[in-house]
């Protein structure tokens, strides 16, 4: 729908919209580059308060996938006319400046217009050595794909809203989403280009999806091994029964592209619950980190160290026609 929207020809935008990338990057006339992203959806949770939390982290994160430091951002909301309490507004934004606070972003100010369903984000700006930027594009052969938070929030947000989700899991669930990657994005920051070749963030796409998108800017197939894939504790058996709308949207997007062993994946109706998962539509999701194979267990380690999960869910490896997912077992 949007094909026909011509793509800049000035020399100073190093990142935009044609790669798919977490957030455009403008250079400026020496120093830092310019950083921007800007991102916002409805409730996933009941609480205000952790509803803001989440929409601000969920925001920064595109920041840090870009190997940026995030540094001011505007609020971005649309709430009823009627019908919601002042201090459920009040929570909302106060749980965002919160959580922007911890980050050490400033706000700006921002928009708020009328609207019958809440909405609330952030647009984000932040800076980044030009030599430095990370993009989903660089990811070679026998680079190591690591994970930095568990896949599922998705499955959890729906078992939420038709309260069938037990305590522990919505609140594992909620704690990630409102944690930052800031750790996470700080421990990669020291390792040199050579050995950080691609990151993004998890987020509506899902695991496939985004990993979809490494795959064909990179000019690489990616191997994912579900088994090692890190999902929120005892989330299986809600995995059936709450299915949210969007991870059929992302198998019917994504999965001619997936091929599981040496079969393709299964059609949106007969595919096994056990792989969904990978299709799931995440909130402030996990860092997906394509390192040197001669780094990887540096970067493990470094990722540990900040607080960090670091399983190793797969590889890059050359290009396999018409398959940019192979997923084992």
């Amino acid at each position: 729908m949007l094909s026909d929207i011509p793509a800049s020809t000035d020399d100073r935008v190093l990142v935009d919209f044609r790669t798919a990338d977490d957030a455009g990057v403008f250079r400026w006339d020496g120093g830092s580059a310019l950083v921007q992203t800007v991102d916002f959806f409805t409730p996933i949770v009941d609480d205000a308060y952790s509803y803001g939390q989440i929409a601000a982290a969920n925001a920064l994160s595109d920041v840090y996938a870009m190997g940026g430091q995030p540094l001011t951002a505007l609020a971005i909301a649309a709430m009823p006319k009627d019908g919601l309490e002042p201090h459920t507004i009040r929570d909302i934004f106060h749980g965002g400046f919160d959580k922007l606070r911890e980050a050490g972003v400033a706000l700006l100010g921002g928009h708020t217009v009328q609207d019958p369903e809440i909405k609330f984000g952030y647009a984000v700006t932040g800076a980044v050595e030009p030599s430095r930027i990370l993009t989903n594009a660089g990811a070679k052969p026998g680079d190591v794909l690591f994970l930095t938070k568990p896949i599922g929030t998705g499955i959890v947000g729906t078992a939420i809203k038709f309260e069938r989700a037990p305590a522990p899991l919505m609140n594992e669930a909620i704690a990630s989403m409102r944690s930052l990657n800031r750790a996470a994005a700080e421990a990669l920051r020291q390792f040199p280009s050579s050995a950080i070749h691609a990151c993004t963030d998890i987020t509506g796409f899902g695991l496939a999806g985004h990993a979809t998108e490494m795959a064909r800017a990179s000019g690489i197939t990616i191997e994912i091994t579900l088994s090692r894939v890190p999902l929120f504790s005892d989330i299986q058996p809600y995995v059936a029964g709450n299915r949210p709308g969007g991870l059929g949207t992302n198998i019917e997007h994504f999965g001619p592209g997936v091929r599981v062993g040496d079969r393709p994946a299964e059609s949106v109706e007969t595919m096994p619950g056990q792989w969904w998962p990978l299709y799931d539509p995440q909130t402030s999701g996990g860092l997906l980190v394509a390192a040197a194979s001669h780094a990887a267990d540096q970067v493990e380690a470094a990722l540990v160290s900040a607080g960090a999960i670091a399983p190793r869910i797969g590889r890059a490896v050359p290009a396999i026609s018409g398959v940019q997912i192979l997923v084992w077992p």
